[in-house]
């Protein structure tokens, strides 16, 4: 398990690692969406790293609707396979005569070469389904006798988790404009790569991914051309603390 951080231009590194060298691609590129300087698409990145994917693997790729809609052409010989939504306690408000946006999206690709029962899954559950309920008639209470309720439910034990996952976005502790949390990028690393793997994310940003990947096993290589957010990258894989995750 090691993780690997390489400074520069995804457009320059990834020409450079082995193909077919990734089970996983996990990487929240530049939206394109703001005035803001680093806030630019690249283009021509899909491309770049799809050689670098094993057929078995596939990529998660956060960004909005609008993002990908206006570059779908950058993601010819992918093919899209699911999308989950992240809900924010709060969002941007970037056009005051649009809807609030607590959410942003990550889409799921497998190479177009790859077929779905080959590409790795590992489905991903939560302990909050309700495993019984049933329903109890009651006697009149002028009967003399009264059942004990009405329905008897006994609640929690695994389901499926849910395309739509609520987690507390990372403002006031941010190290990255973009910073995701680890509640969202997790689910979606365990989904996606097997035990031991390797993942790949080519706009790291603050390390997220290659946190999740260290505590749980898998290598990864991460690129950031910010060498002030390498630094972070360094510095959160030294203090990770996975007792302390849910702080994280």
């Amino acid at each position: 398990m090691t993780v690997s951080i390489l400074t520069g231009d995804c457009r320059d590194l990834v020409p450079r690692l082995a193909d077919e060298s990734f089970d996983l691609i996990l990487t929240d590129c530049p939206y394109g969406e703001t005035s803001l300087t680093w806030d630019r698409w690249v283009s021509g990145w899909p491309a770049l790293v799809r050689p670098k994917l094993k057929r078995t693997g596939s990529m998660w790729v956060f960004g909005s609707s609008r993002m990908f809609h206006e570059h779908a052409g950058e993601f010819a010989g992918w093919r899209f396979i699911q999308d989950v939504q992240w809900e924010k306690q709060n969002g941007s408000g970037f056009h005051a005569d649009r809807f609030k946006r607590v959410h942003e999206s990550a889409w799921q690709f497998c190479r177009d070469d790859s077929r779905w029962d080959e590409v790795y899954k590992l489905p991903q559950f939560t302990n909050d389904a309700t495993a019984r309920a049933v329903r109890r008639k009651r006697r009149p209470a002028h009967m003399g006798h009264i059942e004990a309720s009405a329905y008897v439910s006994h609640d929690g034990g695994p389901r499926l988790m849910r395309s739509v996952i609520y987690c507390r976005n990372e403002h006031g502790r941010a190290e990255h404009p973009t910073q995701k949390p680890i509640g969202i990028v997790e689910p979606l690393l365990l989904y996606a790569c097997p035990p031991g793997g390797a993942v790949l994310d080519c706009f790291a940003g603050s390390g997220t991914t290659g946190i999740v990947a260290k505590r749980h096993g898998m290598s990864a290589t991460l690129i950031e051309g910010d060498e002030v957010f390498v630094d972070v990258i360094h510095r959160r894989l030294l203090d990770d603390a996975p007792l302390l995750a849910g702080a994280a």
